[in-house]
């Protein structure tokens, strides 16, 4: 499959696109390694992904601190706060 500037014929490198905030949403150097992200509405970045097969994922709370972090190499930071559930009239909180 080709990359985005194999497909655009791109021949000045580093190829960037940026999104209507200015932030880097993909890049692509002259060996075709490529990257790309996602943002949220409040700027943070909520997933990124490269052509070696790394991905990587954040939640974030309404301070922009991150709760939540994966990616594809098993690591996992669960920092939200407890949840508590009403099942049948009895509360139980998610644990760790």
């Amino acid at each position: 499959m080709k990359t985005i500037a194999q497909q655009l014929n791109i021949k000045d490198f580093p190829f960037e696109v940026m999104d209507k905030e200015s932030r880097l949403i993909y890049h692509e150097t002259v060996n075709s390694f490529w990257s790309k992200s996602e943002y949220d509405s409040d700027g943070n970045k909520t997933y990124y992904e490269n052509s070696n097969g790394y991905v990587e994922g954040w939640q974030y709370d309404s301070d922009g601190n991150v709760t939540y972090y994966w990616n594809n190499e098993g690591v996992i930071r669960d920092n939200r706060p407890a949840e508590t559930i009403i099942v049948n009239g009895i509360k139980y909180k998610r644990i760790d």
